[in-house]
């Protein structure tokens, strides 16, 4: 018998995540707008999710809708529902994403993707949480709390004419920006592990067994695809590997490119007992600055320390030869 995966959850290891649902766990109790920011591929439907299962609305539906997959003929109809007749093919009255979020959640992701019409009778919508379905004449009262989800911030989109000005002040809301996965380096390994499991369960194959070079390439990229991306690697892993160890050649070449500068590191640091304490932290502190690149904010962050500490280090090192140094 086929295992079903339970719900994923998103992962919240990082500090940034863990001050993320310090925020959510603070408005999703309240009945406010709550858009998410975001680049593609970080998770903002599992936080969608995560705030109506932390709301008074948890018992009702979640429905979410993606606006960039939706024809702008079809808009409307999906959104809000049809009456029989209302065009060609219309053979039945359709209930609409709207009405069948009566009681919990509606999730509009891309909401930037919504045609200009349709924006019109969202804000009406959220002026008085009524609505009437396409070729319809009696309006219908929903109770439904619309949580927001889009790449870039709306503004560029008004500005661009794509977007009505009075229902980004009404959609907006309460805004919370998704850190992309490369600043969330802590999430990587609870991620590589949760994915791991939900994908052999889905193919109901044996975990691969990830080597600690694999392991030291999955952590040091820096995932410009996010969450989705990562689960493509997983996948592929878990496919191919299955029960056996996962090696730094069975990832992406991209993958495995981000491995070499570690290799090159763990090279050329050396730990002595006969040198100071001081010397070998330093020595530390050039090999994970080297790691990031030079960038200190993402190095402190790999050593766990904090970013002023780090600046202390630099100051007492000077610039690493060959080194440039970013914050």
């Amino acid at each position: 018998m086929k295992r079903v995966a339970p719900e994923r959850r998103p992962v919240m290891s990082s500090r940034a995540m863990r001050e993320l649902d310090r925020v959510l766990r603070a408005v999703a109790p309240k009945d406010v707008v709550v858009s998410l920011v975001g680049e593609s591929g970080t998770g903002k439907e599992l936080l969608a999710r995560r705030i109506h299962d932390l709301s008074p609305r948890r018992a009702g539906p979640f429905i979410p809708i993606n606006c960039a997959a939706i024809p702008d003929a079809l808009f409307e109809s999906e959104l809000f529902g049809h009456e029989r007749g209302a065009f060609t093919g219309a053979t039945t009255r359709a209930r609409g994403k709207l009405d069948a979020a009566d009681g919990g959640t509606l999730f509009l992701d891309e909401i930037g993707e919504m045609p200009l019409a349709v924006q019109a009778k969202l804000l009406r919508f959220l002026e008085n949480h009524k609505f009437m379905r396409v070729g319809g004449s009696a309006k219908i009262s929903v109770d439904a709390r619309v949580v927001s989800a889009t790449l870039r911030p709306l503004e560029d989109e008004v500005s661009a004419g794509r977007f009505r000005a009075d229902l980004l002040y009404r959609i907006q809301g309460i805004p919370l920006r998704v850190p992309p996965l490369r600043e969330r380096a802590a999430d990587v390994g609870p991620l590589l592990a949760q994915l791991t499991r939900e994908i052999c369960d889905k193919h109901e194959t044996k975990p691969p067994r990830y080597t600690r070079a694999a392991n030291a390439a999955l952590r040091a990229y820096a995932w410009p695809g996010n969450v989705r991306e990562l689960r493509n690697v997983v996948e592929l892993v878990c496919l191919l590997r299955e029960g056996k160890p996962a090696r730094l050649r069975d990832l992406p070449e991209a993958v495995q490119r981000a491995a070499r500068p570690s290799i090159t590191t763990r090279e050329t640091l050396e730990i002595r007992l006969d040198r100071s304490l001081h010397e070998t932290v330093d020595d530390v502190v050039r090999a994970a600055l080297a790691l990031e690149g030079g960038n200190r904010s993402r190095a402190a962050q790999r050593l766990g320390i904090s970013l002023r500490t780090m600046q202390r280090f630099v100051a007492r090192l000077g610039a690493p030869s060959r080194m440039p140094i970013r914050h």
